[in-house]
C-alpha cells in the first residue's frame, strides 16, 4: 500500500581506514576471507549457526492463537538509543505487556541470510531480547526475502534496500529456500509461537490479469506452514495478511456488490484473494488481513468516525468464512498520509480518539488482535502518533497517549473478553461510542466540542475528542 514506507535500517558494512603501507594488500586479503568460493557476494558479519537458540528465551507461555492488542516495531524503536531512555520504555511496557511484531527483514532488522546458509540476525537478536525484556508476547512476521531468493546478488555488502526490491516476492524456484529459512527463525526464537507468513502480499500481483497471485501466495503459505509445523507442532502460524481496500462508493469496476457499506465497497479481487487462500490453505491457526478505514483514494466516508465501521463489516464477512479461527489485524489506519506516507495533521485528542473508536469496531466485529503500526522516530522533540518520544536522548522514551490507550484497551479487552450492552442516554448520545464488559466500559467522545452523557446510568462529561475509562 505504501503507506508504512520499508525503514530497512541497513547496517554498511565498511573497512576501517588504516594508515601505513599495505593498506590495498590488506584489504584484498580480507575480501578474499570474507567471499565464498564461486560467489560475488562477502559474507562479513554472518555464521552458518543461523538455527542456534539464541539468548535465554523464556519458556513459551501457553497463550493460543489470541495474542490480545498490541504494536509493531518499525525501523526506529526503543532496542537501541540513550540507555536511561530505552530502559524508560522498558518499564513502561513491562506494566501492562503488550503483544509485539517483528518482521524478520527491513523495519528494524538486516538482511537475515545474505547469502544461502550464512545468517545475520544481530538486529533481529536486540528486537526480541526487547521484547522479552518487557514481557510482551513476541510475534514474528515472515517478510521480507534475501535478495538471491528473488534475482538480486548475494552478499551481505549487496542487499538492496529500494523498497522496491525489498517488496518483490522470492522467485518460486526459492519458495523451498524461504521456507527453510522461516524454520531457522523458529528455531532461533523458540519461544516465539506465533508466526504471520508475509506481509501485505508484497510482490504477488498478476500483472497478465491484473489480480492477486494468490496461487503463488498460497503455495508460498503452504510450504512455511508445514516447515514450522515440522519444527513445532505446537507454533502458531496465520496469512493471509491481504490488505483489505475498499473502492468510492460510486465505483463499479473491481467492487464488491454485497461487502459495501457507507464507507465505500470492498475491492472484490481482494475478496477473491482471500477465498482462494481460504479454500487451499494447508492449515492456519488464526486468519490475518490488515487495512484502512478510508479507501484506496483516502477518502473517509462518511467521516472518520463513521468510515471505522468497516473494521467491523470486514471482520464480520472473515468470521464468516474461517468459523472459529480468531481474526488478527496485522496493522489498521484511521487517518490519511500525505505524499511523504507522513501522518500529522491531527491534533492527538483527535488521532486517539478515532483509533479509540476503530478498536471498538474491530472488536464488535470479533477481531481478537490488533496491531498498531508504531510510526516512531529516532530523533527530535514531535512525534506524532508514536507511543513514546524518540529515545536518542537520556530523557527521552516518556509515553504518549497512543500507549496509554493501546495498553489499557489490551489489559481490559483481552482475549476472551464478554462484551456487555450498556445504556447510552442524553442529548449527546449520537456523539459517543462505547465498549464494555462486565468491569470496565470505554466511552469516545467522536465530535471537536464537549459533550454531556449519560453512560451505564451516570453522568460524563467528556472533552472535545475525549476518551474515558469508566469502572462498573
Amino acid at each position: 500500500m505504501g503507506r508504512h514506507g520499508w525503514n530497512s535500517a541497513a547496517r554498511r558494512w565498511r573497512l576501517t581506514a588504516l594508515l601505513g603501507v599495505g593498506v590495498t594488500a590488506l584489504a584484498l586479503v580480507l575480501t578474499l576471507l570474507h567471499t565464498l568460493p564461486g560467489d560475488t557476494g562477502s559474507v562479513a558479519g554472518t555464521t552458518r549457526d543461523g538455527g542456534k537458540a539464541h539468548g535465554t528465551p523464556s519458556v513459551p507461555a501457553k497463550t493460543g492463537p489470541e495474542v490480545g492488542w498490541g504494536f509493531t516495531h518499525t525501523q526506529f524503536s526503543a532496542d537501541e538509543g540513550s540507555a536511561a531512555a530505552t530502559k524508560r520504555v522498558e518499564r513502561r511496557l513491562a506494566e501492562r505487556p503488550p503483544p509485539q511484531i517483528q518482521h524478520i527483514m527491513g523495519w528494524g532488522a538486516d538482511n537475515p541470510e545474505p547469502v544461502k546458509g550464512r545468517y545475520d540476525f544481530e538486529a533481529m537478536d536486540r528486537r526480541i531480547d526487547f521484547v522479552r525484556a518487557t514481557g510482551g508476547t513476541p510475534v514474528v512476521t515472515l517478510c521480507c526475502a534475501p535478495d538471491w531468493m528473488k534475482g538480486g546478488t548475494p552478499g551481505s555488502d549487496r542487499t538492496d534496500w529500494s523498497q522496491e526490491a525489498l517488496e518483490t516476492a522470492p522467485d518460486r524456484a526459492h519458495y523451498k529456500d524461504y521456507a527453510a529459512l522461516a524454520a531457522t527463525v523458529a528455531r532461533r526464537y523458540p519461544d516465539v509461537r506465533h508466526f504471520i507468513v508475509w506481509n501485505e502480499f508484497k510482490g504477488f500481483w498478476n500483472d497478465s490479469e491484473a489480480r492477486w497471485d494468490y496461487e503463488g501466495y498460497t503455495e508460498l503459505y503452504n510450504l512455511v506452514y508445514k516447515a514450522l509445523k515440522k519444527v513445532d507442532k505446537d507454533i502458531e502460524v496465520g496469512g493471509p495478511y491481504l490488505v483489505m481496500d475498499s473502492l468510492d462508493p460510486r465505483q463499479r469496476e473491481d467492487a464488491s456488490a454485497s461487502l459495501k457499506g457507507s464507507w465505500g465497497a470492498m475491492d472484490q479481487r481482494v475478496l477473491d484473494a482471500f477465498d482462494y487462500w481460504n479454500e487451499n490453505r494447508t492449515g492456519a491457526d488464526f486468519v490475518v488481513v490488515d487495512g484502512a478505514s478510508y479507501t484506496k483514494d483516502d477518502d473517509l466516508l462518511p467521516d472518520e468516525f463513521t468510515a471505522t465501521e468497516k473494521f467491523t463489516a470486514v471482520s464480520r464477512w472473515v468470521r464468516e468464512r474461517t468459523g472459529d479461527l480468531p481474526l488478527w489485524w496485522a496493522e489498521y489506519y484511521v487517518e490519511p498520509a500525505d505524499g511523504e506516507d507522513v501522518r500529522d495533521g491531527w491534533s492527538e485528542a483527535r488521532r486517539v480518539a478515532v483509533h479509540a473508536t476503530g478498536l471498538i469496531a474491530m472488536a464488535r466485529g470479533g477481531a481478537t488482535s490488533a496491531f498498531y503500526w508504531n510510526p516512531e522516530t529516532e530523533n527530535g522533540a514531535g512525534c506524532a502518533g508514536c507511543l513514546w518520544t524518540p529515545t536518542d536522548r537520556a530523557s527521552g522514551g516518556r509515553p504518549l497517549p497512543m500507549l496509554g490507550l493501546l495498553t489499557r484497551f489490551g489489559a481490559e479487552f483481552p482475549p476472551g473478553t464478554a462484551y456487555e450492552g450498556v445504556s447510552v442516554a442524553g442529548g449527546g448520545r449520537g456523539d459517543v461510542r462505547v465498549l464494555a464488559d462486565d468491569g470496565v466500559v470505554l466511552v469516545v467522545n467522536t465530535v471537536g466540542r464537549g459533550v454531556r452523557v449519560e453512560v451505564d446510568g451516570r453522568r460524563v462529561v467528556l472533552g472535545a475528542y475525549g476518551v474515558t475509562w469508566l469502572s462498573r
